[in-house]
């Protein structure tokens, strides 16, 4: 079964297209070093009526919006695998992390391992 890693953050909406050209060079170094799928996607209806809305769940700002992805691996170990030769990848790791176009501190990560896929 196929495993996923999922991000959820906040990004200023003045910086989305920033943003998305960072996004942009992650996925092409993701991909090549195996993922599956890579994903990241702008919000566009946050008005729920049951559970945490993503706002509050980030801490959105005024003038920010939230960014979901996510990237699909093999399994868990394809996961690790393909994460650790991203890390050393010198087109990331020459990437200014004072300049990210978002609040790392706020966002949320985590792993997940496929209960359905249809």
């Amino acid at each position: 079964m196929a495993y996923v890693d999922g991000y959820v953050l906040p990004v200023p909406k003045k910086k989305l297209q920033a943003y998305r050209r960072r996004a942009l060079k992650a996925a092409a170094v993701w991909k090549e070093h195996g993922a599956l799928e890579y994903r990241e996607c702008a919000a566009e209806d946050l008005r729920v009526h049951c559970g945490i809305p993503f706002p509050k769940l980030v801490k959105l700002k005024p003038g920010e919006t939230v960014v979901f992805a996510w990237i699909v691996f093999k399994s868990r170990m394809h996961r690790d695998r393909v994460n650790a030769k991203v890390m050393k990848d010198a087109r990331l790791a020459g990437m200014n992390q004072r300049a990210m176009p978002f609040d790392p501190g706020r966002m949320t990560y985590g792993g997940f391992r496929v209960l359905v896929s249809v």
